[in-house]
């Protein structure tokens, strides 16, 4: 993530805040220019000569800051337009949920307007278009309950309204032994079958994928029940970034993907701060954006030893791994992959990195 500033005092601000905290101004930030904006109508600093900006309708609701497109004036920004179903702002807890869901859909979409993805809504494209239902679990009249599963399909995201519920969050990730479970992963993970999708299926590199995820043409139920049932096998962490990869080629390819997002937006956070790993290889000059990298190894490289100091950090603090994964050559190798279905002009399938690239504990 960028950092971001007040352009009134200069004083450093968060992705989330609809305010400056030093000044008091009332902030936007623009979206695809990515620059915090002064909203004069609340701070009697005008943002510019013409009309002033106009804010998302989300943003009484959940806190959504971003501005509308230009020349739009009222409406959804270009987060909230994805949005299909919502939850009743009128129960109890809803709208504090909705609002952290909403800040990690935010990202997201941050994450794909900074690599140009298509990312097309519902109107657009009524069959196939990116949207997304927060549901809550509902009471039914006999009594029994509705679950709402987190997932993908078509298209729709699905994501659990008790998903942005920091102690739901926390049984469920024990209970499910996810050392990641947050709403960004989430959000991250379910964005990767959208891309498969679109970035596979759609464009024929069925054979390219299953060179090195698999065959995702097995039975996914069964396989998912086999998963539940046996768990991961032993040796997972040899080729797989997750125990939950190895359930079936999409979930591998899901949870690479969400893994790419991770590394890209870290290493961009880390630079925002000045905080970088020079290159060891000869000749290698990192680049200065990560989500315009081509050729991975160095930004691979930069992020282990970034990982390995910051999950240092973390011990010596008496906390939990931040980045409790492993970079083996096949997880690169697939990481590679995909970083050639989001910059196409690299080509797809290059070699992976020497082993001793990329390992990280």
């Amino acid at each position: 993530m960028k950092r971001f500033t007040c352009p009134v005092c200069a004083n450093e601000v968060h992705f989330e805040n609809v305010a400056c905290v030093a000044c008091g101004t009332a902030l936007a930030i623009k979206p695809g220019a990515f620059v915090m904006q002064a909203l004069g109508d609340h701070s009697g600093n005008a943002a510019s000569p013409q009309l002033p900006p106009t804010l998302c309708q989300n943003a009484a609701a959940v806190g959504c800051n971003w501005l509308l497109p230009e020349g739009q004036v009222q409406g959804f920004c270009l987060a909230c337009q994805h949005n299909r179903g919502v939850p009743d702002p009128g129960y109890r807890d809803n709208l504090a949920r909705w609002a952290e869901i909403e800040l990690a859909k935010r990202k997201l979409i941050y994450a794909l307007i900074r690599w140009n993805l298509p990312h097309p809504t519902r109107e657009t494209d009524p069959a196939h278009g990116l949207a997304f239902d927060f549901l809550a679990d509902s009471r039914n009249p006999d009594g029994s309950m509705t679950r709402i599963s987190t997932g993908h399909s078509d298209g729709l995201i699905t994501l659990n309204l008790d998903e942005g519920d920091a102690v739901s969050r926390a049984e469920r990730r024990s209970a499910l032994d996810e050392p990641y479970r947050t709403v960004i992963g989430h959000m991250r993970h379910e964005i990767g079958h959208y891309y498969w999708t679109l970035l596979i299926e759609n464009a024929g590199r069925q054979d390219a994928f299953r060179a090195l995820f698999g065959d995702e043409r097995q039975d996914y139920a069964q396989a998912l029940e086999l998963h539940y049932t046996n768990g991961p096998p032993a040796d997972w962490a040899q080729s797989h970034i997750s125990a939950y990869a190895t359930a079936h080629p999409w979930e591998d390819f899901a949870e690479t993907w969400a893994h790419w997002m991770h590394i890209v937006d870290g290493l961009e956070t880390a630079r925002a701060y000045g905080i970088r790993l020079e290159s060891s290889v000869a000749g290698r000059s990192l680049p200065d954006d990560p989500y315009l990298v081509t050729d991975i190894s160095g930004l691979i490289e930069e992020w282990v030893g970034l990982t390995v100091a910051l999950n240092n950090m973390n011990r010596g603090m008496g906390q939990p791994d931040l980045y409790p994964f492993v970079l083996s050559r096949p997880v690169v190798a697939k990481l590679n992959f995909l970083n050639g279905l989001i910059h196409p002009e690299m080509g797809i399938g290059q070699d992976a990195l020497p082993v001793s690239q990329a390992n990280a504990r």
